[in-house]
Protein backbone atom coordinates (compact mmCIF):
# COMPACT_ATOMS: atom_id res chain seq x y z
CA UNK A 1 0.00 0.00 0.00
CA UNK A 2 1.41 3.47 -0.91
CA UNK A 3 2.01 6.39 1.43
CA UNK A 4 -0.84 8.65 0.27
CA UNK A 5 -2.71 10.26 3.09
CA UNK A 6 -5.98 8.73 4.17
CA UNK A 7 -8.07 11.87 3.42
CA UNK A 8 -6.69 12.06 -0.11
CA UNK A 9 -7.41 8.39 -0.78
CA UNK A 10 -10.90 8.71 0.68
CA UNK A 11 -11.62 11.71 -1.56
CA UNK A 12 -10.37 9.84 -4.61
CA UNK A 13 -12.50 6.81 -3.72
CA UNK A 14 -15.57 9.02 -3.36
CA UNK A 15 -14.91 10.61 -6.76
CA UNK A 16 -14.55 7.22 -8.44
CA UNK A 17 -17.82 5.98 -6.88
CA UNK A 18 -19.63 9.01 -8.27
CA UNK A 19 -18.20 8.44 -11.75
CA UNK A 20 -18.45 4.63 -11.75
CA UNK A 21 -21.41 4.41 -14.18
CA UNK A 22 -19.62 6.61 -16.71
CA UNK A 23 -16.35 4.77 -16.03
CA UNK A 24 -17.99 1.47 -16.81
CA UNK A 25 -19.66 2.96 -19.86
CA UNK A 26 -16.34 3.90 -21.43
CA UNK A 27 -15.18 0.32 -21.05
CA UNK A 28 -18.56 -1.25 -21.83
CA UNK A 29 -18.00 -1.88 -25.51
CA UNK A 30 -17.69 -5.45 -26.69
CA UNK A 31 -14.00 -5.99 -25.90
CA UNK A 32 -13.69 -8.35 -28.87
CA UNK A 33 -14.71 -5.51 -31.23
CA UNK A 34 -12.13 -2.91 -30.13
CA UNK A 35 -9.37 -4.84 -28.38
CA UNK A 36 -5.93 -4.73 -30.00
CA UNK A 37 -5.26 -8.01 -28.22
CA UNK A 38 -3.47 -8.36 -24.94
CA UNK A 39 -1.19 -10.75 -23.17
CA UNK A 40 -3.16 -13.60 -21.59
CA UNK A 41 -3.60 -13.20 -17.86
CA UNK A 42 -4.58 -15.84 -15.30
CA UNK A 43 -8.15 -14.95 -14.37
CA UNK A 44 -7.98 -16.10 -10.75
CA UNK A 45 -4.68 -14.33 -10.16
CA UNK A 46 -5.92 -11.13 -11.81
CA UNK A 47 -9.16 -11.02 -9.81
CA UNK A 48 -7.42 -11.90 -6.57
CA UNK A 49 -4.89 -9.12 -7.10
CA UNK A 50 -7.58 -6.58 -7.94
CA UNK A 51 -9.85 -7.51 -5.05
CA UNK A 52 -7.11 -7.70 -2.44
CA UNK A 53 -6.33 -4.00 -2.89
CA UNK A 54 -8.11 -2.14 -0.05
CA UNK A 55 -8.71 0.90 -2.23
CA UNK A 56 -10.34 -1.18 -4.97
CA UNK A 57 -12.49 -2.97 -2.41
CA UNK A 58 -13.53 0.36 -0.90
CA UNK A 59 -14.57 1.76 -4.28
CA UNK A 60 -16.47 -1.36 -5.36
CA UNK A 61 -18.11 -1.79 -1.96
CA UNK A 62 -19.11 1.86 -1.81
CA UNK A 63 -20.58 1.61 -5.30
CA UNK A 64 -22.67 -1.41 -4.33
CA UNK A 65 -23.82 0.22 -1.11
CA UNK A 66 -24.67 3.43 -2.93
CA UNK A 67 -26.89 1.54 -5.36
CA UNK A 68 -28.66 -0.37 -2.58
CA UNK A 69 -29.08 2.83 -0.55
CA UNK A 70 -30.54 4.66 -3.54
CA UNK A 71 -33.10 1.88 -4.10
CA UNK A 72 -34.04 1.77 -0.40
CA UNK A 73 -34.31 5.56 -0.24
CA UNK A 74 -36.59 5.64 -3.25
CA UNK A 75 -38.89 2.97 -1.84
CA UNK A 76 -38.99 4.81 1.48
CA UNK A 77 -39.43 8.41 0.32
CA UNK A 78 -40.95 7.92 -3.16
CA UNK A 79 -39.65 11.24 -4.58
CA UNK A 80 -40.60 12.71 -7.97
CA UNK A 81 -43.93 10.88 -8.08
CA UNK A 82 -45.60 13.46 -10.31
CA UNK A 83 -42.63 13.39 -12.70
CA UNK A 84 -42.77 9.60 -12.84
CA UNK A 85 -46.50 9.59 -13.48
CA UNK A 86 -46.12 12.00 -16.39
CA UNK A 87 -43.13 10.06 -17.77
CA UNK A 88 -44.97 6.73 -17.64
CA UNK A 89 -48.02 8.28 -19.28
CA UNK A 90 -45.84 9.67 -22.06
CA UNK A 91 -44.14 6.29 -22.57
CA UNK A 92 -47.52 4.55 -22.75
CA UNK A 93 -48.40 6.74 -25.72
CA UNK A 94 -45.54 5.15 -27.69
CA UNK A 95 -46.65 1.55 -27.21
CA UNK A 96 -48.23 1.33 -30.65
CA UNK A 97 -44.86 2.32 -32.15
CA UNK A 98 -42.97 -0.43 -30.31
CA UNK A 99 -42.90 -2.81 -33.33
CA UNK A 100 -41.44 -0.01 -35.46
CA UNK A 101 -38.78 0.72 -32.82
CA UNK A 102 -37.74 -2.93 -32.66
CA UNK A 103 -37.74 -3.32 -36.45
CA UNK A 104 -35.42 -0.33 -36.81
CA UNK A 105 -33.19 -1.64 -34.03
CA UNK A 106 -32.70 -4.98 -35.77
CA UNK A 107 -33.11 -4.08 -39.45
CA UNK A 108 -30.46 -1.34 -39.52
CA UNK A 109 -27.60 -3.38 -38.01
CA UNK A 110 -28.53 -6.42 -40.11
CA UNK A 111 -28.33 -4.40 -43.32
CA UNK A 112 -25.01 -3.01 -42.11
CA UNK A 113 -23.79 -6.52 -41.29
CA UNK A 114 -24.75 -7.71 -44.74
CA UNK A 115 -22.90 -4.93 -46.54
CA UNK A 116 -19.89 -5.35 -44.21
CA UNK A 117 -19.81 -9.13 -44.68
CA UNK A 118 -20.22 -10.31 -41.10
CA UNK A 119 -22.93 -12.48 -39.60
CA UNK A 120 -24.82 -10.65 -36.81
CA UNK A 121 -21.59 -9.89 -34.89
CA UNK A 122 -18.52 -8.12 -36.32
CA UNK A 123 -16.51 -10.94 -34.71
CA UNK A 124 -18.21 -13.64 -36.83
CA UNK A 125 -17.58 -14.22 -40.52
CA UNK A 126 -18.84 -17.38 -42.19
CA UNK A 127 -17.28 -19.29 -45.03
CA UNK A 128 -20.01 -18.26 -47.48
CA UNK A 129 -19.67 -14.47 -47.90
CA UNK A 130 -22.34 -14.23 -50.60
CA UNK A 131 -24.90 -15.95 -48.38
CA UNK A 132 -23.95 -13.76 -45.42
CA UNK A 133 -24.40 -10.59 -47.44
CA UNK A 134 -27.71 -11.67 -48.98
CA UNK A 135 -29.03 -12.91 -45.63
CA UNK A 136 -28.24 -9.71 -43.74
CA UNK A 137 -29.39 -7.33 -46.46
CA UNK A 138 -32.59 -9.23 -47.27
CA UNK A 139 -33.76 -9.90 -43.73
CA UNK A 140 -32.69 -6.46 -42.53
CA UNK A 141 -34.30 -4.55 -45.39
CA UNK A 142 -37.61 -6.43 -45.19
CA UNK A 143 -37.71 -5.81 -41.43
CA UNK A 144 -37.12 -2.10 -42.03
CA UNK A 145 -39.79 -2.05 -44.73
CA UNK A 146 -42.12 -4.10 -42.54
CA UNK A 147 -43.02 -6.64 -45.20
CA UNK A 148 -43.47 -10.25 -44.11
CA UNK A 149 -42.27 -9.04 -40.73
CA UNK A 150 -43.02 -12.10 -38.63
CA UNK A 151 -41.60 -14.45 -41.28
CA UNK A 152 -38.42 -12.37 -41.55
CA UNK A 153 -38.03 -12.27 -37.76
CA UNK A 154 -38.44 -16.04 -37.61
CA UNK A 155 -35.94 -16.48 -40.46
CA UNK A 156 -33.40 -14.28 -38.68
CA UNK A 157 -33.89 -16.12 -35.41
CA UNK A 158 -33.49 -19.55 -37.03
CA UNK A 159 -30.37 -18.37 -38.86
CA UNK A 160 -28.80 -17.11 -35.64
CA UNK A 161 -29.63 -20.25 -33.63
CA UNK A 162 -28.51 -22.57 -36.43
CA UNK A 163 -25.07 -20.92 -36.59
CA UNK A 164 -24.63 -20.58 -32.81
CA UNK A 165 -23.36 -24.13 -32.03
CA UNK A 166 -20.51 -23.85 -34.54
CA UNK A 167 -19.86 -20.16 -33.84
CA UNK A 168 -20.32 -19.54 -30.09
CA UNK A 169 -18.84 -16.07 -30.58
CA UNK A 170 -22.35 -15.15 -31.76
CA UNK A 171 -23.22 -14.87 -28.07
CA UNK A 172 -21.64 -11.41 -28.34
CA UNK A 173 -24.77 -10.50 -30.29
CA UNK A 174 -27.24 -12.43 -28.13
CA UNK A 175 -29.56 -9.40 -27.98
CA UNK A 176 -30.83 -10.38 -31.44
CA UNK A 177 -32.62 -13.37 -29.91
CA UNK A 178 -35.06 -11.43 -27.69
CA UNK A 179 -35.38 -8.69 -30.30
CA UNK A 180 -36.33 -11.07 -33.11
CA UNK A 181 -38.63 -13.07 -30.82
CA UNK A 182 -40.41 -9.86 -29.80
CA UNK A 183 -40.84 -8.81 -33.44
CA UNK A 184 -42.25 -12.24 -34.30
CA UNK A 185 -44.91 -11.76 -31.62
CA UNK A 186 -45.70 -8.11 -32.36
CA UNK A 187 -45.61 -8.14 -36.15
CA UNK A 188 -44.93 -5.08 -38.26
CA UNK A 189 -47.16 -2.63 -36.48
CA UNK A 190 -47.30 0.76 -38.08
CA UNK A 191 -45.91 2.26 -40.19
CA UNK A 192 -45.19 -0.87 -42.20
CA UNK A 193 -46.00 -2.53 -45.49
CA UNK A 194 -47.77 -5.29 -43.56
CA UNK A 195 -50.14 -2.72 -42.05
CA UNK A 196 -51.03 -1.34 -45.48
CA UNK A 197 -51.50 -4.81 -46.95
CA UNK A 198 -53.72 -5.88 -44.04
CA UNK A 199 -55.93 -2.83 -44.53
CA UNK A 200 -56.31 -3.61 -48.22
CA UNK A 201 -56.92 -7.32 -47.61
CA UNK A 202 -59.54 -6.77 -44.89
CA UNK A 203 -61.63 -4.28 -46.87
CA UNK A 204 -63.89 -4.76 -49.90
CA UNK A 205 -61.13 -4.32 -52.46
CA UNK A 206 -59.97 -6.08 -55.60
CA UNK A 207 -56.79 -7.01 -53.75
CA UNK A 208 -58.81 -8.70 -50.99
CA UNK A 209 -60.37 -11.01 -53.57
CA UNK A 210 -57.06 -12.15 -55.05
CA UNK A 211 -54.93 -12.40 -51.87
CA UNK A 212 -54.94 -16.09 -50.81
CA UNK A 213 -52.64 -15.52 -47.86
CA UNK A 214 -54.23 -12.95 -45.56
CA UNK A 215 -57.43 -14.68 -44.37
CA UNK A 216 -56.17 -18.27 -44.56
CA UNK A 217 -52.74 -17.86 -42.97
CA UNK A 218 -52.07 -14.39 -41.55
CA UNK A 219 -55.29 -13.89 -39.58
CA UNK A 220 -55.27 -17.36 -37.90
CA UNK A 221 -51.59 -16.97 -37.02
CA UNK A 222 -52.14 -13.53 -35.46
CA UNK A 223 -55.06 -14.86 -33.45
CA UNK A 224 -52.90 -17.71 -32.19
CA UNK A 225 -49.94 -15.58 -31.07
CA UNK A 226 -51.95 -12.57 -29.85
CA UNK A 227 -52.30 -13.90 -26.25
CA UNK A 228 -48.50 -14.05 -26.00
CA UNK A 229 -47.90 -10.39 -26.90
CA UNK A 230 -47.97 -9.58 -23.19
CA UNK A 231 -44.72 -11.55 -22.86
CA UNK A 232 -42.78 -9.08 -25.04
CA UNK A 233 -41.53 -6.91 -22.12
CA UNK A 234 -40.44 -10.05 -20.26
CA UNK A 235 -38.61 -11.45 -23.30
CA UNK A 236 -36.85 -8.15 -24.01
CA UNK A 237 -35.99 -7.54 -20.35
CA UNK A 238 -34.52 -10.98 -19.68
CA UNK A 239 -32.74 -11.13 -23.03
CA UNK A 240 -31.10 -7.74 -22.56
CA UNK A 241 -30.19 -8.61 -18.98
CA UNK A 242 -28.54 -11.87 -20.01
CA UNK A 243 -26.59 -10.00 -22.70
CA UNK A 244 -25.26 -7.61 -20.07
CA UNK A 245 -24.30 -10.40 -17.70
CA UNK A 246 -22.56 -12.36 -20.45
CA UNK A 247 -20.61 -9.34 -21.69
CA UNK A 248 -19.64 -8.23 -18.19
CA UNK A 249 -18.45 -11.64 -17.11
CA UNK A 250 -16.88 -13.08 -20.26
CA UNK A 251 -15.54 -9.92 -21.90
CA UNK A 252 -14.26 -8.22 -18.76
CA UNK A 253 -13.90 -10.42 -15.69
CA UNK A 254 -12.94 -13.63 -17.53
CA UNK A 255 -10.94 -11.89 -20.24
CA UNK A 256 -8.63 -9.54 -18.28
CA UNK A 257 -5.82 -9.61 -20.84
CA UNK A 258 -7.86 -8.10 -23.67
CA UNK A 259 -9.87 -5.90 -21.30
CA UNK A 260 -6.74 -4.26 -19.86
CA UNK A 261 -5.47 -3.85 -23.43
CA UNK A 262 -8.59 -1.76 -24.14
CA UNK A 263 -7.88 0.35 -21.05
CA UNK A 264 -4.33 0.91 -22.29
CA UNK A 265 -5.40 1.58 -25.89
CA UNK A 266 -7.71 4.44 -24.91
CA UNK A 267 -5.56 5.60 -21.94
CA UNK A 268 -8.59 5.32 -19.66
CA UNK A 269 -6.47 5.63 -16.54
CA UNK A 270 -5.92 9.26 -17.55
CA UNK A 271 -9.68 9.83 -17.46
CA UNK A 272 -10.03 8.53 -13.90
CA UNK A 273 -6.73 7.88 -12.11
CA UNK A 274 -7.28 4.35 -10.91
CA UNK A 275 -5.53 1.12 -11.77
CA UNK A 276 -6.39 -0.80 -14.96
CA UNK A 277 -7.53 -3.66 -12.72
CA UNK A 278 -10.18 -1.44 -11.14
CA UNK A 279 -11.33 -0.27 -14.56
CA UNK A 280 -11.82 -3.84 -15.75
CA UNK A 281 -13.40 -5.20 -12.57
CA UNK A 282 -15.59 -2.11 -12.14
CA UNK A 283 -16.87 -2.30 -15.72
CA UNK A 284 -17.50 -6.04 -15.51
CA UNK A 285 -19.31 -5.89 -12.19
CA UNK A 286 -21.38 -2.87 -13.27
CA UNK A 287 -22.53 -4.61 -16.44
CA UNK A 288 -23.30 -7.81 -14.53
CA UNK A 289 -25.21 -5.86 -11.88
CA UNK A 290 -27.29 -3.97 -14.46
CA UNK A 291 -28.01 -7.26 -16.22
CA UNK A 292 -29.08 -8.96 -13.00
CA UNK A 293 -31.40 -6.07 -12.13
CA UNK A 294 -32.97 -6.34 -15.58
CA UNK A 295 -33.40 -10.11 -15.38
CA UNK A 296 -35.26 -9.90 -12.06
CA UNK A 297 -37.16 -6.82 -13.26
CA UNK A 298 -36.31 -4.42 -10.43
CA UNK A 299 -36.46 -0.68 -11.23
CA UNK A 300 -36.52 -1.68 -14.87
CA UNK A 301 -36.92 1.74 -16.43
CA UNK A 302 -34.11 3.13 -14.27
CA UNK A 303 -31.86 0.19 -15.19
CA UNK A 304 -32.72 0.72 -18.87
CA UNK A 305 -31.77 4.38 -18.53
CA UNK A 306 -28.42 3.34 -17.01
CA UNK A 307 -27.93 0.89 -19.88
CA UNK A 308 -28.67 3.67 -22.36
CA UNK A 309 -26.08 5.82 -20.56
CA UNK A 310 -23.48 3.05 -20.84
CA UNK A 311 -24.09 2.69 -24.58
CA UNK A 312 -23.98 6.46 -25.10
CA UNK A 313 -20.68 6.91 -23.28
CA UNK A 314 -19.28 4.05 -25.33
CA UNK A 315 -20.53 5.70 -28.53
CA UNK A 316 -18.81 9.01 -27.79
CA UNK A 317 -15.88 7.65 -25.77
CA UNK A 318 -14.49 4.98 -28.11
CA UNK A 319 -14.00 6.50 -31.57
CA UNK A 320 -13.35 3.25 -33.46
CA UNK A 321 -16.05 1.14 -31.82
CA UNK A 322 -18.45 -0.37 -34.42
CA UNK A 323 -21.47 1.70 -33.40
CA UNK A 324 -23.75 -0.05 -35.89
CA UNK A 325 -23.32 -3.29 -33.95
CA UNK A 326 -24.75 -1.64 -30.82
CA UNK A 327 -27.95 -0.24 -32.34
CA UNK A 328 -29.87 -3.36 -31.34
CA UNK A 329 -28.85 -2.81 -27.69
CA UNK A 330 -29.97 0.83 -27.88
CA UNK A 331 -33.31 -0.35 -29.27
CA UNK A 332 -33.93 -2.94 -26.55
CA UNK A 333 -33.10 -0.44 -23.79
CA UNK A 334 -35.45 2.08 -25.42
CA UNK A 335 -38.19 -0.56 -25.69
CA UNK A 336 -38.01 -1.22 -21.95
CA UNK A 337 -38.36 2.49 -21.26
CA UNK A 338 -41.67 2.23 -23.13
CA UNK A 339 -42.99 -1.05 -21.73
CA UNK A 340 -41.52 -1.26 -18.24
CA UNK A 341 -40.79 -4.63 -16.69
CA UNK A 342 -43.94 -6.52 -17.60
CA UNK A 343 -44.96 -9.62 -15.66
CA UNK A 344 -42.84 -11.99 -13.56
CA UNK A 345 -40.78 -9.14 -12.16
CA UNK A 346 -39.95 -7.40 -8.91
CA UNK A 347 -41.58 -4.27 -10.32
CA UNK A 348 -44.86 -6.13 -10.87
CA UNK A 349 -44.66 -7.54 -7.34
CA UNK A 350 -44.03 -4.08 -5.88
CA UNK A 351 -46.87 -2.54 -7.90
CA UNK A 352 -49.32 -4.90 -6.17
CA UNK A 353 -48.11 -3.86 -2.72
CA UNK A 354 -47.30 -0.17 -3.08
CA UNK A 355 -49.03 2.88 -4.42
CA UNK A 356 -48.19 3.72 -8.02
CA UNK A 357 -47.00 7.17 -9.05
CA UNK A 358 -50.33 7.87 -10.79
CA UNK A 359 -52.29 6.77 -7.72
CA UNK A 360 -50.08 8.98 -5.54
CA UNK A 361 -50.77 11.98 -7.79
CA UNK A 362 -54.53 11.34 -7.70
CA UNK A 363 -54.54 10.99 -3.91
CA UNK A 364 -52.52 14.18 -3.38
CA UNK A 365 -54.70 16.07 -5.85
CA UNK A 366 -57.87 14.95 -4.10
CA UNK A 367 -56.43 15.92 -0.73
CA UNK A 368 -55.44 19.36 -2.03
CA UNK A 369 -58.91 19.85 -3.52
Amino acid sequence: MDTESLPRRALLAFAVVLTLPALAGRAAAHVRYVSPGGDPLAVAEFLAGALMDPFNLAVLGAGGLAGAAAAATYLRLRPFQHDLAVFREAMAEYRDLLPWLLRLSVGLPLVGAGFSGYFFSPAVTLGAPTFVRLFGITVGFLLLFGFGTRLMAFTGLVGYLAALPSHPTLLLAFEYVPALAAIALLGGGRPSADHVVSRLASADTVYARIDPFYRKVAVPFVERVDPYRALVPVIVRIGLGLSFIYLGVTQKLMNPGNATAVVAKYNLTAVVPVTPELWVVGAGLTEAAVGTVLVVGAFTRAASAVAFLLFTTTLFGLPDDPVLAHISLFGLASALLVTGAGGWSVDAWLSQRTESAAEWVDRVSERAA
